[in-house]
């Protein structure tokens, strides 16, 4: 038990006009809310925005602070990437044993050509990894990671994309980097690899601290909450962004990601979903990655992944009318649709009818 309180949006509308001082912009999105959830162990009490700071101590002002304000840009490199609205991240995973299925490990050009063609669909970041981390997953020698990823790194960045890497450790990181990488995307939040934080901070890049439980081996055996789901992966999370600035990263450079799948059950990964909102309370962009994800064959009838599209959509978009900056998914052309499609309804929302006369 604790004596933390959290945060959480709720009332969710889809413009403020006319609604002046009874909501608020969350982390400078697309969304607007019109109440709070306070949260401690022992209960919830929802509050309306309309006079709100009022009524929060000093320590509860600065989550609402982290709420409301706006996330800076993304700099990888000469790319500027905005986070006035969702960002699309795309994954290539060149490993022979990716639980999605499309791993290329065995043909690097199929996977730069996979590269290139997600960011023409409008990824804005292209994710390359050279170890799966899929439950029951092996850990890979550093060597063949780096083998795997750093001719495919190198050949999207000198296309001009925006390379991320999907890696927990230091000497990958490294070539990554080297290769042209500008973000860091570590599944265990720098805890893996003792080397990879200095990495990190001398390189001056943008980190994903991602939430887990448990190695990839064993992690779904019997994952386990002593608490909400929801309030230990923002304490958690909340502790990884305090180490990674004691280790010297810019707390500006810091995405955090709530693991979706990782160490959790279909309950677990639903629960988190809903209360998704709530860890925009820890001031850093959000990014989220359910798709093709067991939970969504889990309650599909077992659709296989190969079928779960509808699925990552609607766990996209759930993400995305939550504020979620980020949402990294296999795939690009269709998840780009749907978030036109929804920031279509976003700017008629946002275009008030003229008054006629």
């Amino acid at each position: 038990m604790t004596d933390a309180i959290y945060l959480r949006p709720a009332g969710f509308v889809d413009a403020p006009f006319g609604h002046d001082g009874k909501v608020a912009r969350l982390a400078g999105g697309l969304a607007w809310f019109s109440a709070v959830e306070i949260v401690t162990d022992t209960g919830a009490e929802l509050v309306q925005v309309e006079g709100i700071e009022a009524r929060l101590d000093e320590r509860v002002r600065l989550v609402w602070a982290n709420l409301v304000a706006p996330r800076p840009p993304l700099m990888l490199g000469e790319r500027v990437i905005r986070f006035d609205q969702p960002q699309v991240v795309g994954i290539v995973n060149v490993t022979p044993d990716s639980f999605s299925g499309d791993g290329s490990a065995a043909d690097l050009e199929a996977a730069i050509t996979s590269g290139h063609a997600m960011a023409s669909a409008g990824a804005a970041i292209v994710d390359v990894g050279g170890e799966s981390t899929r439950p029951g997953a092996k850990a890979v020698w550093d060597g063949d990671e780096i083998a795997r990823i750093e001719p495919v790194v190198r050949q999207l960045a000198a296309g001009g994309t925006a390379v991320s890497i999907d890696t927990r450790k230091a000497t990958v990181m490294e070539a990554a980097l080297g290769a042209g990488a500008r973000l860091i995307n570590d599944v265990s939040a720098l805890t893996w690899d003792p080397n990879a934080a200095g990495v990190v901070a001398a390189a001056g890049c943008p980190i994903v601290l991602m939430h887990h439980k448990g190695a990839p081996e064993t992690m779904q055996d019997d994952p386990h909450y002593d608490r909400p789901v929801l309030l230990e992966v923002y304490d958690w999370l909340s502790k990884r962004i305090d180490a990674a600035v004691a280790a010297g990263i810019d707390r500006s450079r810091i995405i955090v990601d709530p693991g979706f799948g990782f160490g959790k059950t279909v309950r677990h990964n639903l629960q988190l979903m809903n209360g998704l909102a709530m860890l925009h309370g820890l001031g850093c962009p959000l990014m989220l990655g359910a798709s093709r994800k067991r939970t969504i064959g889990a309650i599909s009838n077992e659709a296989p992944v190969d079928q779960r599209l509808a699925g990552s959509l609607t766990f996209a978009l759930k993400a995305a009318e939550q504020g979620a900056q980020m949402l990294r998914v296999h795939d690009v052309a269709e998840t780009v649709q749907a978030l036109r499609v929804w920031r279509g309804l976003r700017d008629a929302a946002l275009t008030p009818e003229p008054s006629r006369p």
